[in-house]
């Protein structure tokens, strides 16, 4: 986008309306800037750096490009990964390098601007309950289906962090013990039987083991095995290739039994399915839903959770992070301070 156009956005939107969201997943690095209809402007993206150096460098990076085209107030930071109460450190991420780390504060000094940081999930979250499809829930659970699997969880709009900030993390709940390895640590857990990493992994098992006929995805792999991604199954999946189906059948019915887990602890009124495959929901959610009917406690018997596919697609985290940026500077200054929750 050139700097003309973005000369003429800021003629119909001041300086504080607009911020840079930034969604840091396992895989990729999507910035963007937004405005205060959660409108995205211009969008960078990067391969996810497998160091913390190489990984600041790109976020500072793309913040600079993004910063030379547009005036922006700040920044926020969607990452997938455990973070301190007040957001202010990121703990422990499994699909990234940082550990104990006080990122928003490093690269606030990094950049010369407030940065606020928040999961992913409850990012995706607070763009679905702002702009998309969480607007009319009471409690609500945003799952984010991508890389892993990440919850946000509101209750009458306000976000749901448990007592030391990381709830509700369903993801790495074991499903199957002693089962796939995960980068957690553990083995078994629900993300790496429902996400877009395991759909992968599961299309690759039923490669190796199953006549399921003629299959243009099981040839493409064969002649390229490097070929194999989430998006390639879901493609493939909606032009009716057996192994891609058979792939979403599983995914299916292993997020119809954790839909079904989900509403036994919490009893939400809304679930929305976000992350990329929450954009490709029409290829399992049907089959889900009713996976989850079958599975719940008491079925037949008590009310079921609406199920909504996200109305922000892949951009929920990147939306989300830009208005939790917009919504940290506006209480900044509502407090007359220079500090403030989630920044440095």
């Amino acid at each position: 986008m050139s700097a003309g156009t973005g000369d003429a956005a800021m003629s119909m939107a001041g300086p504080a309306d607009l911020t840079v969201g930034i969604d840091i997943g396992g895989t990729s690095v999507r910035a963007s800037v937004v405005d205060a209809r959660g409108t995205m402007l211009d969008t960078l993206r990067a391969p996810t750096p497998s160091t913390t150096a190489a990984l600041e460098h790109c976020l500072d990076r793309l913040v600079t490009e993004l910063r030379d085209r547009w005036s922006v107030a700040a920044v926020g930071l969607a990452i997938a990964g455990f973070l301190s109460p007040d957001c202010s450190t990121v703990r422990f991420a499994p699909h990234l390098p940082w550990l104990e780390a006080a990122v928003p504060g490093e690269m606030s000094a990094r950049l010369g601007i407030p940065v606020f940081a928040e999961h992913d999930a409850n990012s995706a979250a607070v763009a679905e309950l702002h702009f998309g499809a969480a607007a009319r829930g009471n409690n609500t659970l945003v799952l984010a289906l991508g890389t892993g699997i990440g919850a946000g969880m509101l209750q009458d709009g306000r976000l749901y962090r448990g007592s030391f900030g990381v709830a509700p993390e369903f993801g790495h709940i074991t499903v199957v013990p002693d089962g796939r390895p995960c980068d957690c640590g553990k083995r078994g857990c629900w993300e790496r039987y429902c996400s877009g990493t395991a759909l992968v992994d599961t299309a690759v098992e039923l490669l190796a083991s199953a006549d399921l006929g003629h299959s243009v995805l099981a040839a493409e792999t064969n002649a390229d095995p490097g070929s194999l991604t989430g998006r390639r199954v879901a493609a493939a999946a909606a032009d009716g290739d057996p192994v891609a189906t058979a792939a979403f059948a599983d995914l299916a019915r292993w997020l119809g039994q954790g839909l079904a887990m989900i509403a036994d602890i919490l009893d939400p009124d809304l679930i929305v399915l976000a992350g990329g495959l929450g954009a490709a929901s029409g290829l399992y959610l049907d089959e889900a839903r009713e996976h989850y009917a079958a599975m719940v406690t008491g079925a037949g018997h008590r009310q079921l959770a609406r199920l909504r596919a996200t109305q922000l697609g892949e951009s929920a985290g990147v939306i989300g992070a830009a208005q939790v940026a917009r919504d940290g500077v506006a209480g900044r200054r509502e407090a007359g301070t220079v500090g403030g929750p989630r920044a440095q």
